[in-house]
């Protein structure tokens, strides 16, 4: 049988009001076990495989861009893996405005979800 919450929380109430007024030497049970009202869920982990990890911007595949990233979707994730394939790696992440469709509010809704990993020279680079 299950009991509208402001029923359970008011035997709870009277229950106590009872116990708070018995003698010392009389011990009294409340009628109804109360459960909280909301169940309480243990905290969810963030969106990333290792929470807190940074994304990195030089190696992210399309779907782990567009899942992890703000504002961003599978349309703008191919646009900057594209770039990417296209224009050598990252720098900084102040690059991504140069993807075509991504401004500086997307830049700075994502910065510290984002980190520029190693840029390896090109094979034929002079030094």
């Amino acid at each position: 049988m299950k009991l509208p919450l402001f029923l359970l929380l008011s035997l709870s109430a009277a229950a106590q009001s009872i116990a708070s007024n018995a003698p010392s030497s009389t011990a009294v049970k409340p009628a109804v076990a109360v459960k909280p009202a909301v169940a309480v869920k243990p905290a969810v982990a963030a969106k990333s495989a290792v929470a807190g990890a940074a994304i990195d911007l030089n190696s992210a595949d399309v779907s782990t861009l567009a899942r992890e990233m703000r504002g961003i979707g599978e349309s703008k994730a191919r646009a900057i893996v594209e770039y990417r394939r296209v224009h050598g790696p990252f720098r900084s992440i102040d690059d991504l405005a140069l993807v075509k469709g991504i401004g500086a509010r997307t830049i700075e809704l994502n910065r510290t979800r984002l980190r520029v990993g190693a840029v390896t020279p090109a094979r034929n680079a002079t030094r």
